[in-house]
Formats: structure tokens, C-alpha cells, sequence
């Protein structure tokens, strides 16, 4: 299993309406990720700067690196792009984190 931690950008007053439409995610999305090997997928907000951290687990298998072609994400990136910082092809504008430290239960 991989870890995956990356940062994305919300336009500054959406943080209710970028809650909203995650609590409904659509489960076709859901399935689409899980399909890709994403599990344990968290986004956390930092209100002072609107950055979105978003942190995930990856099969050591996973096909995640297709998902911009899937016809689900294009339609939830198309879906989103009035309220994120997008790329011209409407996906999120996205900065990859390298892990510095990582400590699993029951390390000494």
C-alpha cells in the first residue's frame, strides 16, 4: 500500500458549497476511485490560505494515473471548475507533497 498527499486550490468563498457537493459525491465517482485502488481518501481545508490537502492510500496495483480519462471524473472536474483552480482541461490544479516523515502503529 502506497500513501498519496497532494494540495489543491478552492476559490475563497466556497468552502460550504465544496462541502456540500462532496457530502453528495456521486457513487459512480465512489466506485471509479475505489476501481483505480484510492482508498482511505481525506481532503482537509486550511481556511487562511484555501488550500485544499487531500490524502490518500493507493494500491501498490492501482490504475489511478488513468483516472483523467475516465468520462466520471471529467464530469465531476467540469462540475467543480467554478469553484477550484483549474488546469485547461478543468482538473484541479494540483501539487504533489513529498512525505517528509511517516510513523506506523506500533512503531518503537
Amino acid at each position: 500500500m502506497k500513501r498519496n498527499a497532494f494540495t489543491m486550490y478552492l476559490k475563497p468563498g466556497f468552502e460550504v458549497e465544496y462541502k456540500r457537493r462532496h457530502d453528495a459525491i456521486w457513487p459512480e465517482l465512489k466506485a471509479e476511485l475505489k476501481k483505480a485502488g484510492i482508498s482511505d481518501y481525506s481532503i482537509y481545508l486550511d481556511k487562511k490560505t484555501n488550500t485544499l490537502f487531500a490524502f490518500q492510500y493507493l494500491k501498490d496495483d492501482a490504475t489511478d494515473k488513468d483516472l483523467p480519462n475516465s468520462p466520471v471524473v471529467k464530469r465531476w472536474w467540469h462540475m467543480m471548475a467554478d469553484i477550484m483552480e483549474t488546469n485547461p482541461d478543468e482538473s484541479p490544479i494540483c501539487d504533489v507533497l513529498e512525505e517528509m516523515f511517516h510513523i506506523d502503529e506500533g512503531t518503537k
